[in-house]
């Protein structure tokens, strides 16, 4: 009995861990590449793992420092379109798009044969429910200690599936597809990124953020370790710039301004960023000197595909 306690108990931890796209991380795109006074020992590193995840952003530091600067020279290379020697803010900034692009590009492809199990180039609730939740659905989640959690994961995900299932079919294209998996990259998907960054964040329930759940799903201090700086930095956008009618609290306008800020380039502010932080002699221009010069800023950046880059010859731009 215990032995297959046991293996329930394993067969729910796999589940869940195969049912990744709804439940990566919560895109939380910020304009803190232009508004946050920087630590980067910190607040890079929180947009970097924010985005993608901490494992995948250890893989550079897994290189040896010479790995490290071969990899970045042969990246440098490729930015560099015009091969003048340098990288140009607009260059960078292309490079950072198409990065990010890419990463949306292989997320969905990653995930694509795993749900459609037909092989009729479309992913129907059904598969992605049966293929997910399946072994538990008639068991209610008994077998697992917190089945509110995981109730509440497979209604998440059902929400988040139809309001992508853009013409109510119950079945996703692959744009629709995308959508589930990638929400802060689609307008019609608004409104569910800031419901689900509500739910995750308001703790109380109440319907609003306080400083302490902003600050809360940020920072969670260790036993008798001082606040620092950047908290007390992100406390003052709280008071100043996020809560914009300055009741004390973050309703679901304010979150979506705060998230999802329409106008604002996050490649742009991260390409402007970068130059500000790795350019020695302020030209507005980098150079693979410079670059190295601030290896550990750089590999922890979005150019460097969050550690993963390849440089052979078939990943063409």
């Amino acid at each position: 009995m215990m032995l297959l306690q046991s293996l329930a108990s394993l067969c729910v931890l796999v589940a869940v861990a195969f049912a990744v796209p709804a439940q990566e991380k919560r895109v939380h795109h910020q304009a803190d590449l232009s508004d946050h006074a920087h630590d980067d020992a910190h607040g890079f590193q929180y947009d970097h793992e924010a985005f993608l995840g901490k494992e995948e952003a250890k893989t550079f530091d897994q290189l040896t420092p010479e790995e490290s600067k071969s990899r970045l020279a042969k990246i440098v290379d490729r930015i560099d379109t015009d091969k003048d020697g340098y990288v140009s803010h607009a260059e960078l900034h292309y490079w950072i798009k198409h990065r990010q692009r890419r990463y949306i590009e292989e997320n969905v492809n990653k995930h694509w044969s795993d749900y459609d199990k037909n092989n009729d180039g479309k992913i129907a609730w059904e598969e992605y429910k049966n293929t997910t939740y399946g072994f538990y659905l008639d068991e209610e989640f008994d077998d697992v200690e917190d089945k509110a959690t995981y109730k509440s994961m497979l209604t998440r995900d059902e929400r988040r599936f139809k309001n992508a299932d853009q013409d109510g079919d119950g079945i996703a294209t692959r744009e629709e597809f995308t959508a589930f998996l990638h929400p802060e990259e689609f307008d019609y998907m608004r409104d569910v990124v800031v419901q689900e960054t509500m739910e995750d964040i308001d703790k109380n329930g109440d319907g609003k953020v306080n400083m302490d759940e902003y600050i809360g799903d940020m920072y969670t201090p260790e036993s008798g370790e001082s606040e620092p700086d950047w908290v007390q930095t992100e406390r003052k956008h709280f008071s100043d710039f996020r809560d914009s009618n300055k009741d004390g609290y973050l309703d679901a306008a304010e979150v979506a301004h705060w998230i999802l800020p329409g106008e604002v380039d996050h490649a742009d502010n991260e390409a402007k960023h970068l130059i500000h932080e790795t350019d020695t002699d302020k030209d507005s221009r980098l150079t693979l000197s410079e670059m190295l010069d601030k290896m550990d800023f750089i590999k922890t950046s979005t150019i460097t595909d969050y550690g993963g880059m390849r440089v052979d010859g078939h990943d063409e731009l």
